[in-house]
């Protein structure tokens, strides 16, 4: 887990030196660069390494083989399998690291080498003899890969500070701010600059230096046709997934330096702690968040699996002080706006997990794949009144839009919608919008094609929508941000892609059977710790901002969002924004998420000062 940085834009070494240090955060163990002439052209490779398999410097980045030279951000898991083949085929290897494995899959299988790949990765080759770069990011996004490219120049690094720092030619992208103002995060594969993209998940692309022609190729993607159903039983597929699961957590185990597991206390994080717990001769580390407000404690239930479990388990309580300081630095490792609050945990997690090690496994992924979210019980049920002629619908968002509780009004705002489909799409991005002034529809994104087909029911197709834009534009985000900020690898075994490609070909009913979710993952954990621990509902990982914004953080909220700084936020409607936070602080409707939107965004460009425009 490291930064990545390149260019074939000429800096001065003290930039490039600055460049690679505005991110020295994700790779604090060695940082390097280096030049290479071509033609008339300087193409610069940086690298910020976190060293994790390999410790010796034979290792460091930028690395050399034969004409090729890469940098490289993530884990090859299965790069041991893939080197003794490489070896059988003639290939000679110097280092015990997945760095080399990857430049001599490249001079192997060629630009087809990504499909060979199980792990989380984002890379750039620069392939000095056909003067190309070609470069990859994993499949279910879990690493970032940003670039710059304007026919004649390329530069790409881990965060988009990086591509900032010194490029004059950026501005702030007004349609992406309405996207966050929707989202809370900004999809791929736009960002916060008009001029930046993102590498798409599971994404390939070749840039060619003489004339400046950038393409990318989508290597990877979830099968909308459901032509590869899984046909055995459902004692089988707890078999297969089982075997899955086991080799999946046991390659994310391999590290030459200490590892433990994040442990929530929720089915996943759980299962993933129980095989490691399995698969480890000596006692595995554990993790887990404890707030002082109750409703959003949930140690107790991860203390109860590490008790079984035997794990030296580790407690870090959060504070309201320690909490408040993350807040203010928030934009420095979130260096685009992104306004999940959960982060704010992650980012607690991640800073005290690191004083003990330095990998650390997590449950991530299970909610998408095995259909665990509380809203694919609305999806399964609720999604029925959309058989209720529109018409029929829309008088009973008339009549709930007048109730005095916020849940009824919620439910009618949902009503006023023509299908299932929107209507879910709204649950992600907020039913109620109106707060956003704009004539353009910021819930139209190309990843509806995932939910508006008809070969998958709809519970499958809400999963597969959620992989592609929630999972990738969120979570992965976030979780690969929080644990950068503090040099700390985050590894996700149910992101294995095998996995997610076998939940994907699992009848609906292995997954979610009568209100049963994840029912497989349980049954699959319940042969290692009791049940009885989990017969619970399911919490989120959330922070108390719904209180603290109405007590402790009331007089910073309200100056933080007076009249003046609200006019300097493009795309709201001032007055509707005015009275959803004089709602939320009278106690009538929850407007946190929209609170908590604005400062980050405010917070965001108020470090930007007066330089850049905003088109």
């Amino acid at each position: 887990m490291c930064g990545i940085y390149g260019s074939t834009i000429t800096y001065s070494k003290p930039q490039v030196e600055n460049k690679l240090k505005i991110t020295a955060f994700r790779g604090p163990d060695k940082t390097d660069f280096k030049t290479y002439k071509q033609n008339s052209c300087n193409i610069t490779l940086g690298h910020n390494r976190l060293s994790i398999i390999d410790l010796d410097s034979r290792s460091d980045q930028p690395f050399n083989y034969n004409h090729l030279h890469i940098v490289f951000n993530g884990e090859i898991y299965n790069f041991q399998e893939l080197k003794q083949k490489l070896i059988k085929k003639g290939y000679h290897f110097k280092t015990t690291s997945d760095t080399e494995v990857i430049c001599a899959s490249y001079l192997e299988y060629g630009k087809d080498c990504v499909d060979h790949f199980n792990g989380m990765f984002a890379f750039v080759i620069y392939d000095q003899k056909k003067n190309l770069f070609f470069g990859a990011r994993d499949r279910l996004g879990k690493k970032p890969f940003y670039y710059y490219h304007n026919g004649l120049s390329f530069e790409f690094a881990s965060q988009p500070s990086s591509i900032q720092l010194y490029n004059s030619n950026l501005s702030i992208s007004k349609k992406s701010i309405g996207y966050y103002l929707a989202w809370g995060n900004i999809p791929d594969p736009l960002t916060i600059f008009n001029e930046v993209k993102k590498l798409e998940a599971g994404h390939s692309f070749t840039y060619l230096i003489d004339i400046g022609e950038f393409k990318s190729n989508c290597y990877w993607d979830i099968s909308t046709t459901n032509d590869n159903q899984f046909l055995g039983s459902y004692e089988d597929a707890k078999d297969k997934l089982s075997v899955l699961l086991d080799d999946a957590v046991s390659t994310r185990m391999h590290a030459d330096v200490p590892l433990g597991v994040f442990l929530s206390g929720g089915i996943d994080s759980s299962l993933i702690a129980s095989i490691a717990s399995k698969n480890e001769s000596i006692k595995v580390k554990t993790f887990s968040v404890k707030f002082e407000e109750g409703k959003f404690d949930e140690s107790a239930y991860a203390t109860k699996v590490a008790k079984h479990l035997q794990t030296d388990h580790n407690i870090i309580e959060c504070h309201f002080e320690e909490g408040i300081s993350l807040i203010e630095d928030f934009n420095k490792f979130y260096d685009e706006p992104f306004a999940d609050a959960s982060a704010i945990p992650s980012l607690l997690l991640s800073k005290h997990t690191k004083k003990q090690v330095t990998v650390a496994l997590s449950g991530d992924g299970g909610d998408e794949s095995f259909l665990g979210y509380n809203r694919y019980n609305w999806a399964q049920n609720e999604s029925r009144l959309y058989n209720i002629p529109f018409n029929v619908r829309l008088l009973a968002n008339k009549i709930l839009k007048k109730a005095p509780n916020y849940k009824l009004n919620l439910i009618g705002e949902a009503l006023k919608f023509k299908d299932a489909n929107k209507a879910y799409f709204s649950v992600l991005n907020g039913v109620d919008i109106s707060h956003i002034d704009s004539h353009f529809n910021y819930r139209e994104v190309p990843e509806m094609k995932y939910l508006e087909h008809s070969n998958k029911n709809f519970l499958e197709r809400v999963s597969d929508f959620d992989i592609k834009t929630y999972l990738n534009w969120d979570i992965n985000t976030k979780v690969d941000r929080a644990t950068m900020a503090f040099s700390l690898e985050s590894r996700a075994p149910l992101l294995d892609y095998r996995i997610v490609e076998f939940a994907n070909s699992l009848p609906t009913s292995y997954k979610y059977l009568r209100g049963n979710q994840k029912r497989i993952l349980k049954d699959i954990l319940y042969q290692y710790v009791p049940k009885d621990i989990f017969d619970r509902p399911k919490a989120g990982f959330a922070m108390p901002f719904e209180t603290w914004f109405r007590t402790d953080l009331k007089e910073y909220v309200l100056s933080e969002l007076d009249d003046e700084s609200l006019k300097d936020i493009p795309n709201i409607d001032i007055e509707n924004v005015k009275f959803k936070i004089k709602q939320h602080m009278d106690g009538k409707w929850n407007r946190y998420p929209l609170i908590w939107k604005l400062l980050v965004l405010k917070q965001w460009m108020k470090n930007q000062g007066k330089d850049l425009s905003v088109k």
